[in-house]
C-alpha cells in the first residue's frame, strides 16, 4: 500500500513523486495518458524518425531552478546550451541577439547596447536573490531585499509605459519584447516584464538549454529516479475522484483547478470550490510543427545560431500582435516562437532533414488553423522558408486542450499571467498548495511560481505534505 499517490506525471507531478520517494516513502504516480511527460513528451508528431516536442522545447529554468538545480539535472540529461540563447529578426535583414555574454549581447545592439547592459547587469549581480523571489510565492518577505528591489524596479520600468525611456533604438527593445512575450499577456505589463527580465537573465547567466533526445529525456530521468527509491508510475489511469485511490496519507495532484474540483469534489468546502469555479485562465496557443529540408534560412545569417528564435518584428508590431489576441483576435502578423532542436541535436531528424518548432498566440479556445500565418512570418524574415517546407502539422489551441485537460482553452500557463493571476494561484493564501481537505495538495502549474519547467509547484507542494503529515525534511535529491 502506497503512502502518497500523485496523480499527473507532468514535470512538477514528478518533481513531488520523486521528492516524496526520496524521503523514504512508497509512491505511486497514476497518469491519465499512454506515456508520462505531461509537458515534457516526445514524439514523432508528423512522420517516423522526426522526433517533436509536443509541448515545451527550449528550457531556460532548468538549470537555475532549485529543484533542478538540486537533482543535478546536467548530470543526468545531455543538456546542449547554445552559445546565442534567443534573437529577434527584424526587416531588412537585421537581428537583436542575445547571447550568453551580456557584453557581447550589448556590443550588437548599436547605441542602447550600454542602456541594456545597464539594465540587465545588477540582475545577473543577483540573479540567486531574483531567482529565489521569482521561483518561490511572491506573498512572503524576500530573502534578499536588494535583489528583490532591483527586479522590482526594473520590472515597473518594462511593465509600464516608461518601457521605451532607456533607449533610442530597436533592437534593444526588440529582444526584451521577444522574450517578455512568452508570457501570453498584453504588453506592457508588470507579470509579462518580470517573466521576460527573469528569462532574459537567465539566458545571461546559464544560458537556455534545449535537451538531447528531446524534453522527453527530461521526464525519462525523473521517472528514472523515482523507480531507483522504490516509486511506482501506471499510465492509462485517469483518475475520476479520490474514492478511485488507495487510502493514502497524502495525495498531490498535478492538475488544473478544474481536475481538483472534480476529482475532489464533493470533500472541497463550498467557498473553496466556488474559488476553483472562478480561477481564471488565459489565452492560448496554435501549433504549428515542421519537417524541413534544411535549416531556416534567416535574412539575419547570426540567427543561425540561436535556440530559440522570437518572431514579430519590431517592439510595436509584437506588442499590437498580443493586443489583438487579447482583444479576441487572431493577428494577420502573429507573434511565433520558433526553436529548431535539430540544429543542435542532429538525432531529431534524418541525415539532410529538420525539424522546426513554432506556436503562435491565439485566443482561448481557438479552433484557427494559423499555419499559413505562421509560414507567411517565417517567409518575412527568411526568404525562400516554404520550400525547404516537406510536411507540417497544425494543433490548434482547441486541439491542445484537447490534448491535455490541464490546458484549458489551450493555456498551457494554466492559469492566466495577469497580476491577479499570479498573485491568486489558485487561491489568496500564504500556502496555496494545501487545500482545505487533509493530506491534499496541488502541485500544477496553477500554483506558485505558476508555468514553466521549473519543478517548483511539485517542490513546495511535496515540501508542505512532508512536514504537515509526516513530520519529514526535503530529502537530498543529488546523485
Amino acid at each position: 500500500m502506497p503512502d502518497v499517490a500523485v496523480v499527473g506525471s507532468g514535470p512538477n507531478g514528478l518533481a513531488a513523486a520523486v521528492t516524496m520517494a526520496r524521503a523514504g516513502l512508497k509512491v505511486h504516480v497514476y497518469e491519465a495518458a499512454p506515456s508520462v511527460g505531461g509537458g515534457l513528451r516526445t514524439a514523432e508528431v508528423i512522420a517516423p524518425g522526426h522526433f517533436h516536442d509536443v509541448c515545451s522545447a527550449v528550457h531556460p529554468m532548468v538549470l537555475a531552478a532549485p529543484f533542478f538545480r538540486d537533482f543535478e539535472l546536467a548530470r543526468r540529461v545531455q543538456l546542449e546550451v547554445p552559445e546565442l540563447s534567443h534573437g529577434v529578426p527584424l526587416d531588412g535583414g537585421r537581428a537583436a541577439l542575445g547571447y550568453r555574454s551580456l557584453e557581447r549581447t550589448a556590443a550588437g545592439l548599436g547605441r542602447d547596447g550600454a542602456a541594456y547592459r545597464r539594465l540587465m547587469q545588477p540582475l545577473l549581480d543577483r540573479l540567486d536573490g531574483v531567482t529565489d523571489l521569482t521561483l518561490n510565492q511572491l506573498l512572503r518577505v524576500p530573502r534578499n531585499p536588494v535583489a528583490a528591489a532591483v527586479f522590482g524596479l526594473r520590472t515597473l520600468e518594462q511593465g509600464s509605459l516608461l518601457w521605451n525611456a532607456r533607449f533610442r533604438e530597436d533592437l534593444a527593445p526588440a529582444l526584451l519584447t521577444g522574450v517578455a512575450a512568452h508570457a501570453v499577456a498584453p504588453l506592457p505589463t508588470l507579470p509579462a516584464a518580470g517573466a521576460g527580465l527573469l528569462l532574459g537573465a537567465l539566458g545571461h547567466a546559464g544560458g537556455w538549454p534545449i535537451p538531447v533526445g528531446g524534453s522527453a529525456a527530461i521526464a525519462r530521468s525523473m521517472v528514472d529516479d523515482l523507480e531507483a527509491h522504490g516509486g511506482v508510475v501506471e499510465t492509462g489511469a485517469r483518475i475520476g475522484s479520490l474514492a478511485e485511490l488507495p487510502p493514502v496519507r497524502a495525495t498531490l495532484l498535478d492538475v488544473a483547478p478544474p481536475g481538483l474540483a472534480r476529482i475532489a469534489g464533493s470533500a472541497l468546502p463550498a467557498g473553496y470550490l466556488r474559488a476553483l469555479e472562478s480561477f481564471r485562465f488565459g489565452n492560448g496557443a496554435c501549433k504549428v510543427d515542421f519537417i524541413l529540408s534544411g535549416p531556416v534560412p534567416w535574412a539575419a545569417p547570426g540567427l543561425a545560431d540561436a535556440g530559440t528564435v522570437h518572431v514579430g518584428g519590431t517592439r510595436a508590431e509584437t506588442a499590437e500582435a498580443e493586443r489583438q489576441v487579447a482583444a479576441g483576435r487572431h493577428p494577420q502578423r502573429p507573434y511565433v516562437l520558433v526553436s529548431q532542436p535539430s540544429r543542435f541535436d542532429p538525432g531529431r531528424a534524418p541525415a539532410g532533414r529538420h525539424i522546426l518548432w513554432t506556436y503562435c498566440h491565439v485566443p482561448a479556445g481557438s479552433t484557427v488553423d494559423m499555419g499559413d500565418a505562421v509560414i507567411a512570418q517565417l517567409e518575412r524574415f527568411a526568404p525562400g522558408f516554404r520550400d525547404l517546407v516537406i510536411d507540417y502539422r497544425v494543433t490548434t489551441a482547441a486541439g491542445l486542450a484537447e490534448y491535455n485537460e490541464n490546458y484549458v482553452g489551450g493555456d498551457f500557463s494554466a492559469g492566466a499571467m495577469d497580476l491577479r493571476g499570479l498573485l491568486r494561484r489558485p487561491v489568496l493564501n500564504p500556502v496555496p498548495w494545501r487545500t482545505p481537505v487533509p493530506g491534499l495538495y496541488l502541485c500544477s502549474s496553477s500554483t506558485p511560481p505558476g508555468p514553466g519547467v521549473s519543478g517548483m509547484p511539485g517542490l513546495h507542494a511535496a515540501r508542505h505534505a512532508l512536514r504537515d503529515i509526516f513530520r519529514l525534511p526535503v530529502p537530498p535529491l543529488g546523485l
